[in-house]
């Protein structure tokens, strides 16, 4: 409505200042006036739909009626806006010899300052015709800055779906790790009370007292991985209770006191502490070795080596026979895994059977 009541005002203005004249000296142009100052407020309604058309037609009907000026200054700004030059030089000819011909029709024409109705022609022109493109120019620039605000909130929308995909996905590796080892060993455990029907109640309570055990252990260990969660106000690790390569030892005397027949040999040449990223790698590696081989191969002989140095790397590799099995359900997941931690931390990990041997072997870089 702002617009077509500023038609209103530049209409009453330019009409204005020629009205009495053609009432008093040239009636025909008073009538003429009005007859082409009403339609072209209607024609302007569809400046939008025909930019170009529309804009010429009222300039050319502006050059007989003031009415009409009002419509056709809003129809060569709405025109302008749209920024292509071609447009704007037919439109500002035909603004241009429209006003001309305005001042020279009307009863108050002045020959003697036919100067300066061009300048003001001129100016007038040249001032809608810029003002529109600067309208234009700031819309593409809003336009512009709203698409860039959007595609900035899809990327920031589609990086935390990443991370909460990389999260859960680390989370699961973890959990997998550290419960699958846990689970194995009551798994074991309760196979073998299956199995004994010679046991005292003495020695009963005392194997489902190792079952319940491991099975605390493996709660325990479900409440460390669900600490490394992060905080949802600061986005800290809530806490990191993750192993180290010093908690190999315990690693493998906790296996051996479950019942594995396990050979450990450490040849690692460390000049400086192993770097706990690289060190919790190495650990998750030889934690699914052994569990592993308690599901498998129960009983058997497992061979642990480490060596290596700083500059050559960790190597780790683990053998054992390739047994009966046992009835733990099998994922085929935890191999799969650690080949995937492996490769993030620079690594690569393999495995199959040599013979009758199951083998895995590892390498882990020293800085990862």
């Amino acid at each position: 409505m702002w617009r077509y009541a500023l038609c209103m005002l530049i209409s009453g203005l330019a009409w204005g200042s020629v009205v009495e004249g053609q009432w008093e000296d040239h009636r025909t142009l008073f009538w003429l006036d009005i007859g082409l100052g009403a339609p072209a407020y209607v024609l302007v309604a569809f400046r939008r739909r025909w930019p170009l058309p529309i804009a010429v037609l009222l300039n050319a009907m502006a050059a007989f009626s003031g009415i009409a000026a009002g419509p056709a200054c809003l129809a060569a700004v709405s025109l302008a806006s749209r920024r292509v030059l071609w447009e704007l030089a037919i439109l500002g000819s035909v603004g241009l010899v429209g006003g001309q011909v305005f001042n020279s029709v009307q009863p108050i024409h002045d020959p003697e300052a036919a100067w300066v109705d061009i300048t003001i022609n001129f100016i007038v022109t040249v001032a809608l015709l810029g003002w529109g493109m600067y309208i234009g120019s700031r819309r593409e620039l809003l336009w512009t800055l709203r698409d860039q605000v959007e595609k900035a909130q899809r990327e920031r929308d589609l990086r935390a779906d990443q991370a909460r995909t990389s999260e859960r996905g680390r989370i699961a590796r973890e959990m997998h790790d550290v419960l699958a080892h846990r689970i194995s060993q009551v798994s074991m455990h309760a196979n073998a009370l299956m199995y004994r029907d010679d046991l005292s109640a003495e020695e009963m309570r005392e194997s489902v007292a190792v079952i319940q055990e491991k099975a605390n252990e493996a709660l325990d260990d479900l409440r460390s991985v669900l600490g490394v969660l992060r905080d949802p106000a600061t986005g800290q690790l809530l806490d990191k209770p993750q192993p180290t390569y010093a908690d190999l030892v315990e690693l493998v005397d906790e296996a051996r006191e479950s019942g594995m027949n396990i050979e450990y040999a450490d040849l690692l040449d460390a000049g400086a502490p192993v770097p706990d990223v690289t060190g919790r790698t190495v650990y998750r590696i030889v934690q699914e070795a052994l569990t592993n081989a308690r599901k498998h191969a129960p009983g058997a002989l497992v061979s642990v080596t480490l060596s290596g140095s700083e500059a050559e790397g960790i190597d780790i590799l683990v053998r054992n026979p390739v047994g009966f099995g046992s009835p733990a359900p099998r994922s085929g997941l935890g191999l799969v895994g650690l080949r995937e931690r492996a490769e993030l931390r620079g690594g690569r990990l393999d495995h199959g059977r040599d013979g009758s041997t199951f083998v895995l072997h590892g390498w882990i870089p020293w800085e990862t």
